[in-house]
């Protein structure tokens, strides 16, 4: 009986070191998968935050009255006038159109 005990004991440290050893080759063998993959991959861009976004003007279409509107479209006709003809450019043209139209 003793023979079999030492036996027995010794096959399980076997099974257990073996168990330890592979558990250790594996987490080895992860972590150089993991370096070579982030070596391997183009690092992440960095952008930069958008600029906040503009409040939307309420729509007053009942306040508004029609000769208000015409006011802004003549507003806008002579603004395209001005863009057509070089006086202003675009970017001007569109800071000035959202003045017109969001007034």
């Amino acid at each position: 009986m003793p023979g079999l005990i030492r036996g027995v004991a010794r096959t399980a440290v076997i099974a257990g070191t073996a168990t330890a050893v592979s558990n250790r080759v594996s987490r080895r063998q992860q972590g150089r998968w993991a370096q070579q993959e982030q070596a391997a991959a183009p690092p992440a861009p960095s952008y930069a935050p958008p600029p906040p976004a503009r409040p939307v003007p309420a729509y007053r279409a009942e306040s508004a009255p029609a000769a208000g509107m015409d006011d802004k479209l003549k507003q806008l006709k002579q603004l395209g006038e001005l863009r057509d003809a070089g006086v202003l450019t675009d970017a001007e043209f569109e800071a000035q159109k959202g003045k017109i139209l969001y007034a």
